[in-house]
């Protein structure tokens, strides 16, 4: 077969119109290698996550430059930057951020081995549930910065009162979870369990349990929130170390960039933690079926 026959038969006529058949364009199509491909995902997440917050710095850098905000009352976050760098290198922030972990943490970790046990008695045995749940009602609905002046009356100003105003906070969120979670296992799964003929431990253990795990991880990660948040506030009130502390005498001795320095600090911390909580949340919610793209 000539060459002319053959450019002719790679030229078909379909209803007139002419359809080319070009090996070009179909290696022009070829996907790209996958880590190429993972790279551009990458890229595009971390820029989906980061433009907002890109943006919001760029606002807060030029709305004083430009005069729209007192600069005053709103330094540019270069002179932010350069404050908490500052107070970065004399040691100042690293000082008051122990202070404030060490009682974030310690109040936080002692709601969680006291709210989950007990999350999980109330929503399993009825009559524990009708017995304290009046009591339960009470106290979820008292805030726990308007019990600071109790805590601090009868426990003083120091590390005791701090690290209990941050357990009281930090037992609800989880206590409340725990017990809906139990609260709302499958009745499905809980016929199969006892058809099988398991006893009441067992079925705990083995249904109650891991249906659990994904509820109570939502009130252990409010809770990381609330230790962060009520601990800034008490801080403010009576501390001589913390990040509450710092922003609060900032205020006083009219320093804004350490103000807000301390502020962006405190937030990047609640993020922080909240990823860590994530993560273990993960680890120990691997089983699950993940829904959603």
């Amino acid at each position: 077969m000539s060459i002319t026959t053959e450019k002719a038969l790679a030229t078909v006529d379909v209803g007139g119109a002419a359809l080319h058949t070009d090996p070009v364009p179909a290696a022009g199509r070829r996907a790209l290698p996958a880590p190429l491909q993972r790279t551009g995902r990458i890229l595009l997440a971390v820029f989906t996550r980061t433009v907002a917050i890109v943006a919001l710095l760029a606002v807060w850098e030029t709305a004083p430059r430009l005069g729209l905000v007192d600069r005053t009352f709103l330094p540019p976050f270069s002179e932010v930057a350069v404050a908490w760098w500052q107070l970065l290198l004399d040691g100042q922030l690293a000082e008051h951020a122990q202070a404030s972990l060490g009682r974030s943490f310690t109040g936080f970790g002692l709601a969680v081995v006291v709210a989950v046990p007990l999350g999980l008695l109330i929503g399993w045995y009825q009559p524990l549930a009708s017995l304290l749940g009046p009591l339960l009602e009470v106290f979820r609905n008292t805030a726990a910065l308007a019990l600071l002046p109790v805590f601090v009356l009868l426990l003083g100003i120091g590390e005791t009162s701090k690290i209990s105003i941050v357990l009281y906070a930090c037992t609800w969120p989880i206590l409340l979870n725990t017990i809906s979670a139990v609260r709302s296992v499958d009745p499905t799964l809980l016929r199969l369990a006892r058809s099988m003929d398991l006893p009441a431990p067992r079925i705990f253990q083995k249904v109650i349990l891991p249906a659990s795990v994904p509820t109570v991880f939502t009130g252990i990660r409010l809770a990381g929130g609330f230790a962060i948040l009520v601990l800034v506030a008490a801080e403010m009130v009576g501390a001589k170390a913390g990040l509450g502390y710092l922003v609060n005498s900032s205020q006083f001795n009219f320093a804004i960039p350490e103000m807000y320095a301390g502020i962006i600090t405190i937030s990047a911390i609640g993020v922080a933690f909240n990823q860590l909580l994530v993560a273990v949340e993960r680890r120990f919610t691997s089983w699950r079926t993940p829904t959603g793209n």
